[in-house]
């Protein structure tokens, strides 16, 4: 019940957070002049007050206008399709000339698709860009039935489907092994829609070379304690009450529990920008952070079933792994580009683990196939930031439209 106290503790405590926004509402009426350091302190204590709190409603992406050529157009958001736990989102561009079609597959990892909101508007240069939209949990009724590893890598495939023939498939993280898995059925099937190319960026393919603390976690415990002390009930209060998850809550306290003294030390610097009303550095730590504290909870068999067959028995590199009963053979994969993307520093999917997935892909031809390895990039810096702008996304590029 621990989800359902901590949503009541929300619920409790919100008229303090509604109170210290109109306050801050009303203190920034007061003139500029008028004991300003006395005024700045008490509004930046509201503020943070004010931003105490968790969203699970997904930010806007936010993606206006981007610049193709020497041309700025609009993007406009259009859902191409739709389940109950995802939309296949097209962004798209007025006027812009043909360009290859690309499905960027987001992690469901306790954030919103919006995390990957910089890698989307660098790949909207030169591509025609859809993106697995994933829905929270807790706000799908548990009539819509479950959602494991089989439905994530049914929902690729039916992406593709839906996007046509020639697509190319860019998998971040997390989701590789059912991007890998995807490409594995529909080129057994001879699918029309299989994809051209499959990029897969620090994605967890074995997790059995050079383990980081994340994969010695994930293995240090069975299984049951895994369901026992991370699995919750989705609160009576949401559309998807009763629903059983991994909460976004929980997610977020270890993800901030890694780095802790880095993310105090944030807020302390946020407090003194906003008392000494340097809007610019305090708008760049609250950007992160409503971001960061946008978050997801994972449907329960998802989070189970991936701890279990990626993490702890790795199913697909030891050729065990099954997608409705059917074995997933990656050695089908043929006529089709392949790249694998990792991180020198990557401290969550090491050098290595990415890789696996050219031994396992025998079918792909050699001049088919990429691998590069960015030096002096953690995980988020292999898909974001100005390495990824530079130096990969050129060879992402030029890899997906020579085999368009």
């Amino acid at each position: 019940m621990m989800y359902q106290a901590y949503q009541n503790h929300m619920d409790m405590t919100a008229p303090w957070r509604a109170g210290a926004a109109s306050a801050l509402r009303y203190l920034n009426l007061v003139p500029e002049g008028v004991s300003d350091k006395l005024f700045g302190r008490l509004a930046a204590a509201l503020e943070l007050i004010s931003r105490t709190s968790l969203t699970y409603a997904r930010p806007a992406y936010g993606i206006g206008s981007v610049m193709v050529g020497n041309r700025e157009l609009e993007v406009t958001e259009e859902v191409t399709y739709a389940t109950p736990f995802g939309s296949l989102l097209h962004f798209k561009k007025q006027g812009a000339p043909e360009q290859p079609r690309m499905l960027l597959v987001a992690p469901m990892s306790g954030h919103f698709a919006t995390l990957l909101r910089g890698t989307l508007k660098t790949l909207l240069q030169d591509h025609d860009v859809y993106i697995t939209d994933w829905h929270n949990p807790r706000d799908i009724p548990l009539d819509q039935g479950k959602f494991g590893l089989d439905e994530y890598t049914e929902h690729l495939i039916t992406f593709l489907d839906k996007i046509g023939p020639r697509a190319h498939m860019v998998a971040i993280c997390q989701p590789s092994v059912s991007a890998l898995a995807a490409a594995a059925i529909m080129s057994e099937d001879d699918h029309p829609a299989r994809p051209a190319t499959l990029t897969l960026m620090a994605g967890p393919i074995d997790t059995r070379i050079q383990p980081t603390k994340v994969n010695d976690f994930a293995k240090s415990k069975p299984i049951e304690w895994f369901e026992k002390n991370l699995i919750n009930y989705v609160p009576l209060q949401c559309k998807g009450a009763f629903r059983q998850v991994y909460p976004g809550f929980i997610q977020l306290t270890a993800f901030v529990s890694m780095n802790l003294e880095r993310h105090i030390k944030q807020h302390v610097d946020l407090a003194d920008h906003l008392a000494k009303g340097e809007k610019e550095k305090a708008d760049t730590i609250k950007t992160f952070y409503d971001e960061y504290f946008a978050v997801m909870d994972l449907p329960a068999d998802f989070y189970i079933e991936t701890i279990r067959d990626v993490f702890q028995e790795h199913l697909l590199p030891q050729g065990k792994l099954t997608w409705r009963g059917r074995p997933v053979n990656p050695a089908s994969i043929k006529r089709m580009g392949l790249m694998t993307v990792e991180g020198e520093k990557d401290d969550i999917c090491s050098i290595g683990q990415t890789l696996a997935a050219q031994d396992l892909c025998t079918g792909v031809r050699a001049y088919r196939k990429v691998h590069h390895m960015q030096a002096g990039v953690g995980h988020y810096g292999v898909f974001s930031g100005k390495r990824w702008n530079n130096e990969i996304y050129p060879l992402l590029r030029d890899f997906v439209h020579v085999n368009s």
